[in-house]
């Protein structure tokens, strides 16, 4: 366990519903956060019995639950997500037991209109949940995953691009909204996570430990929309991306909170090796944090 002043933790995320059951599994690895996720609905969890339960396994080893995330279309509240914006606002007000003051996912979207046409009503929604996450001590941090969507149509998400950022933060200017972040998801869009995120780095409260490895080869010789796949989803420390300038970046900016390892998406450590890679880039991030706390000379 590093200093507190030197310390920026390094853990992963875990399925909500699964929480009791894996953390105990995976807490001797020396995981040192957990983000914990629920799909489209918190459904029919007791959170303040989820949060005693958690806490118990955690606390005692000094780990923390780092953010709860809910991810869903909370502006159409259509289907699977009609319990969407209602579990925004359970995790919101249960946050506090569970010791963390963020709460993240998508924004929503309207299906298959561009960007623009979602702003009022995303304004409507998220103007609300941040009036109450403000009033809890909470913050809102928007995932960047594009779910297959584009500018002009998708599903899921509008917080994909940085113009999306600008105009989103425009619409709803509170300073408890900013960005669950991460180099992956702008690498699939060929932009370079590392200014980006010299340029918007006050506003992310929190970071997925996601990276990718674009194949430059096949985007110059068959562009993107061509059948061969040129960018994968890797696990950090099989990547592109130079996790220590991350760090730096977010260090010099002062950014306190975790940067939590989201698996399951590596094309080759998956499967029986999905947990060989995590603890890999669990170790990997800690390396490049600059390994275990060395006090100084008095």
């Amino acid at each position: 366990m590093q200093h507190d002043n030197h310390f920026l933790r390094i853990g992963t995320l875990v399925g909500g519903q699964d929480a009791v059951r894996v953390i105990p599994q995976i807490l001797p690895h020396g995981f040192e956060s957990f983000s914990l996720t629920f799909w489209q609905t918190t459904g029919g969890i007791d959170l303040a019995e989820l949060a005693k339960q958690v806490r118990e396994m955690v606390d005692e080893q000094g780990v923390v639950i780092s953010s709860i995330g809910v991810f869903g279309n909370p502006l159409t509240g259509e289907g699977d997500n009609a319990d969407t914006l209602a579990s925004w606002e359970r995790a919101i007000d249960h946050a506090h037991l569970f010791g963390t003051d963020i709460v993240s996912g998508f924004t929503g979207r309207l299906t298959d209109r561009p960007i623009d046409e979602s702003l009022p009503r995303f304004k409507e929604v998220f103007g609300e949940l941040a009036k109450r996450a403000a009033d809890r001590g909470v913050r809102i941090a928007f995932e960047n995953c594009d779910m297959g969507g584009t500018w002009w149509k998708g599903d899921w998400n509008i917080a994909h691009n940085p113009q999306a950022w600008e105009r989103m933060f425009n619409e709803v200017p509170a300073d408890n909204l900013g960005l669950e972040w991460e180099p992956c998801h702008q690498m699939v869009s060929l932009i370079d996570p590392i200014p980006q995120l010299r340029k918007w780095v006050d506003k992310v409260f929190h970071v997925h430990g996601k990276d990718a490895t674009i194949a430059w080869d096949i985007v110059k010789e068959y562009g993107i929309h061509g059948p061969k796949e040129f960018v994968w989803h890797r696990t950090p420390g099989f990547g592109d991306t130079n996790w220590t300038d991350i760090i730096t970046i977010l260090r010099q900016a002062g950014y306190k909170g975790t940067i939590d390892i989201e698996g399951w998406h590596d094309p080759v450590y998956r499967d029986e090796l999905e947990m060989t890679g995590q603890v890999h880039a669990l170790n990997y991030l800690k390396q490049c944090r600059g390994g275990a706390f060395v006090p100084n000379p008095v």
